[in-house]
């Protein structure tokens, strides 16, 4: 259990830093929903194919819930794969911001063209 509340803590503090922030969620939800869904749903189809070919192992740990969605595959598992499609575009969506405002900060420092009559 222990494990699932981390999960959902950490997922809640992306969230947090989503909301903060317009990055992902809260800049286009229903184009976000769809992006973390498609994430999600690619995760799960690795994960099985992983545990059909006997390379991913589930071991029994006192620190989850026990509850198991299929075969060596934990309930701790979706809510992962959920914080994984969710920090990698938060992330993403973040860098994005950063570079582009590092591009608008140094075209507003550099003079402009006398040559172009002065505009930009």
């Amino acid at each position: 259990m222990i494990y699932l509340l981390a999960l959902l803590g950490v997922i809640g503090c992306m969230l947090l830093v989503d909301r903060r922030f317009e990055l992902f969620l809260w800049h286009r939800p229903l184009p976000a929903l769809l992006v973390l869904a498609a994430g999600v749903a690619y995760f799960f189809a690795w994960d099985l194919w992983g545990i059909a070919e006997g390379v991913f192992l589930h071991r029994q740990s006192p620190y989850m819930t026990g509850v198991m969605l299929a075969p060596q595959l934990p309930l701790e598992e979706g809510f992962f794969l959920l914080f994984l499609s969710q920090i990698t575009m938060v992330l993403f969506t973040g860098a994005l911001r950063l570079l582009r405002g590092r591009g608008r900060d140094a075209r507003a420092a550099t003079p402009a063209d006398p040559t172009d009559g002065g505009s930009r």
